[in-house]
């Protein structure tokens, strides 16, 4: 036991005499949730508006005002023509373009149906949809008035017929912010970058100096050096979860709808296989360059792509998601997305908690068999 206590001092004493790795580990994880907090976000406002008015009555400009007032459009240019909104578009100056018909007034003033015209960037599909949809809730919205407005000057007693009226109640996250959605993704993707990172290139550069062959000469066996290298990065690990919760609980303001304790025991149990796989990666490398590499391309990148930390799992070709259940940082964003925004517990996420907890034994107990039979 005092083999390894040793050890471990030895990692914090590189640590601290090496104050480029301190701010890697403890200042590095709060810049990239910052940046990512506000980069990564879906949500659309000022969109980019042009209109083409062929009616320019009243009712027209009434009908224009619900976008300029609604808080998501920007209208930057009004059309006389169709080669004006082919030209604003093809320039990217304008995402969609509304064409309003000449007899739009007057088919209103008849009770009958217009029909508007809208035309969409579709480059970026992404934002064209969601664009989309703000613009079919005005039009639906304004349509319900008229006919609520006819209603009342007819002095019709009942209600009309045909009209279904949703009403909404949004769990969870009322404001749809997507920033919610996004951050305890970041935060499970920063953890993995930080620690299967270090792991890897902490061992690597070792072996670069010859540090790593002077200790495999002393009586110390292959398991104390195991435990000595993997228990401080496991405290790093635990360090760089509480400071990333911090700055989203009290920076971007998202709380910890769920039981903290459980979220934190779940971290532990994820650093688990991050560690492993940084290990693994060690036992593959021959200098840090290739670890970084081999961390980067061969770990990080698929597990960004594969563990529904951006793309969702359920819109992925049949072939490729049961590839997903190998990804521990699939489980891990699940229980993070849940406890923190759902209020989800440990009894709630048992198959989840389970499976990560295999999945770390598994790959940390492979890679220390791995890594022990190269020191061997």
């Amino acid at each position: 036991m005092k083999i390894i206590f040793n050890i471990i001092i030895k990692e914090f004493l590189q640590l601290k005499r090496d104050p480029r790795l301190f701010g890697i580990i403890f200042i590095a994880p709060i810049i990239q949730l910052i940046l990512l907090g506000y980069a990564a976000n879906l949500d659309i406002t000022n969109i980019n508006t042009i209109i083409y008015d062929q009616d320019k009555t009243v009712s027209s400009r009434n009908f224009i005002e619900q976008f300029n007032s609604s808080g998501y459009f920007l209208i930057n240019n009004y059309a006389d023509n169709y080669e004006q909104i082919i030209d604003q578009i093809n320039k990217g100056n304008d995402l969609w373009a509304l064409v309003i018909p000449k007899d739009f007034e007057k088919k209103l003033a008849r009770h009958e149906q217009v029909n508007v015209q809208v035309l969409f960037d579709g480059s970026d599909g992404n934002k064209a949809g969601i664009a989309f949809g703000y613009v079919t809730n005005l039009v639906s919205s304004y349509s319900k008035n008229i006919l609520m407005d006819i209603k009342d000057k007819s002095g019709l007693k009942i209600s009309l017929s045909g009209i279904i009226t949703p009403e909404l109640r949004v769990w969870y996250n009322p404001d749809l912010k997507t920033r919610f959605f996004m951050l305890p993704g970041i935060m499970g993707l920063i953890l993995t970058i930080i620690t299967t990172t270090l792991m890897a290139m902490g061992i690597v550069k070792e072996r670069e100096i010859g540090t790593l062959e002077q200790i495999i000469v002393t009586p110390i066996k292959p398991f104390h050096l195991i435990i000595g290298k993997t228990v401080p990065f496991v405290l790093v690990g635990f360090m760089d979860v509480l400071l990333v919760t911090g700055v989203m609980v009290f920076w971007f303001e998202i709380p910890i709808r769920g039981d903290f304790f459980y979220l934190m025991f779940a971290s532990f149990i994820y650093v688990l296989s991050s560690l492993g796989l940084g290990l693994f990666i060690s036992t593959i490398s021959k200098n840090q360059q290739q670890a970084m590499m081999v961390s980067m391309f061969g770990i990080l990148l698929p597990m960004n792509f594969l563990s529904g930390f951006a793309f969702p799992i359920e819109n992925m070709p049949g072939w490729i998601q049961p590839i997903t259940y190998l990804i521990p940082l699939r489980y891990y964003i699940t229980i993070l997305r849940r406890v923190i925004l759902k209020g989800d517990g440990l009894f709630n996420l048992i198959p989840e908690t389970l499976i990560l907890l295999g999945i770390g034994i598994l790959i940390l107990t492979l890679s220390s068999l791995r890594f022990r039979k190269r020191l061997g």
